[in-house]
C-alpha cells in the first residue's frame, strides 16, 4: 500500500486534532499528582477532548475501552487506567489519540510523580532524547529503515533496549495506516520507502531497560517488559514540510 502524500489543507486539519492531542497531554501532564486516580485522568481528558470538538480516537479502538492509554512503571505502552491512585515515585506514560473532522492525532509522555529515583529520570529522558533526536535527523529521501537502525543505536547508546514488535505508524484518516516504523531495525537501513514530502507518521520510541521481549498482563492489553522493569513512551506526529520535520502535536 502506497503511504499517503497529504495537500497543505490536509495537514492543517491534521495539526487541528494533533492541538487537541497536546493540549491533553499537557492537561494530564498538570493534574498528574499523588492520589489522583488513573480513572479519573481519564474522564478529565475525555471531557477535554470533547469540549474541543474532538472524539477520544482510542476508545473502542481494537476494542480498547478507555480514552488514554494510561501506562504506570513497570507497563510500557497500553495500560487501561484504573481506580488506582498515583504515588510518589511512580512514573507513568500517557498515549492520547484525538479525531476531529475526519482526521487523527496522536501523541504520548511519560512523566514522574513526586520524588523519582535517578533511574527512571534517565529512563524518562532517554525515550524523550530519543524522539528528539530521531526528528532532527528526518530528511526527504532518508529511509524509514534507516531512521529504525539510528533510533535503536540512540537508545541503546544510553544504555536501554527499544521494545519489540511495537512500532510507530502513518496517521492521517485513519489513527494507523502505512508506514510502520519499529525503533529497532529489520533487515537492511538501504532497503524500503523512502520518506518524502508530505507524509505525516508517528516517532514513538518505547524504551525498556533490559530485554525488547514483552508479555501481556491479564488485562490483554498492558504491555510490559519480560525483565520486569519500568519503562518510558514518547510519540509526536510529524509533518514532511519542505524538506524538514515539523512537529504537529505541539502547543
Amino acid at each position: 500500500m502506497a503511504i499517503p502524500i497529504r495537500k497543505p489543507r490536509e495537514v492543517e486539519a491534521l495539526r487541528k486534532a494533533n492541538r487537541i492531542v497536546a493540549e491533553t497531554l499537557q492537561l494530564l501532564r498538570k493534574e498528574s499528582k499523588a492520589g489522583v486516580s488513573l480513572l479519573e485522568l481519564d474522564t478529565l481528558a475525555e471531557n477535554y477532548i470533547r469540549s474541543k470538538g474532538g472524539r477520544p480516537s482510542f476508545k473502542g479502538l481494537y476494542d480498547f475501552p478507555s480514552t488514554v492509554c494510561t501506562s504506570v512503571n513497570e507497563v510500557v505502552i497500553h495500560g487501561i487506567p484504573t481506580e488506582y491512585k498515583l504515588q510518589d515515585g511512580d512514573i507513568v506514560g500517557f498515549d492520547v489519540g484525538v479525531e476531529i473532522d475526519g482526521w487523527f492525532g496522536d501523541s504520548a509522555i511519560t512523566v514522574g510523580i513526586g520524588e523519582v529515583s535517578e533511574e527512571d529520570r534517565e529512563l524518562m529522558k532517554c525515550s524523550e532524547d530519543t524522539l528528539e533526536f530521531a526528528i532532527s535527523i528526518l530528511k526527504v529521501g532518508m529511509r524509514f529503515k534507516e531512521l529504525s537502525y539510528e533510533i535503536e543505536k540512540f537508545i541503546r547508546s544510553r544504555g536501554f533496549v527499544p521494545l519489540s514488535n511495537f512500532c510507530g505508524h502513518g496517521i492521517g484518516r485513519k489513527p494507523h495506516e502505512e508506514p510502520d516504523i519499529p525503533n529497532f531495525l529489520t533487515g537492511s537501513p538501504k532497503s524500503g520507502p523512502k520518506i518524502k514530502n508530505g507524509m505525516v507518521f508517528c516517532i514513538e520510541p518505547m524504551v525498556c531497560r533490559q530485554d525488547m521481549e514483552y508479555s501481556l498482563l491479564e488485562d490483554k492489553w498492558s504491555v510490559v517488559s519480560n525483565d520486569g522493569e519500568r519503562g518510558s513512551h514518547h510519540e509526536h506526529t510529524v509533518a514532511m514540510i519542505n524538506g524538514k520535520a515539523e512537529i504537529l502535536s505541539k502547543i
